[in-house]
């Protein structure tokens, strides 16, 4: 199977999306608790849990593009084991 995307989108893919589901796990289980920080002031939600869901719906999403871009890279790597000339 060949890759479709770059290794260089590839890896940034995989960083950017490690970073995006730690950081909006956090958020999501601060919006989960009710946490004063998130929704101490009357600017804020009212209903923490439900704004918990969508920010944990934001995270399935980067564990998907997680996925496919780690299977990306993965493809890169095998590809450059097996001596193949490329040409970028």
């Amino acid at each position: 199977m060949k890759p479709v995307v770059s290794a260089l989108n590839a890896w940034s893919c995989v960083v950017v999306s490690v970073f995006a589901i730690v950081i909006l796990s956090i958020i999501g289980g601060l919006f989960k608790s009710n946490h004063h920080s998130m929704v101490g002031t009357t600017k804020d939600p009212d209903n923490g849990p439900a704004v918990a869901g969508s920010v944990f719906a934001a995270v399935i999403v980067y564990v998907v593009f997680l996925v496919f871009c780690g299977f990306q890279a993965f493809l890169h790597n095998r590809q450059s084991k097996r001596g193949a000339i490329s040409l970028n």
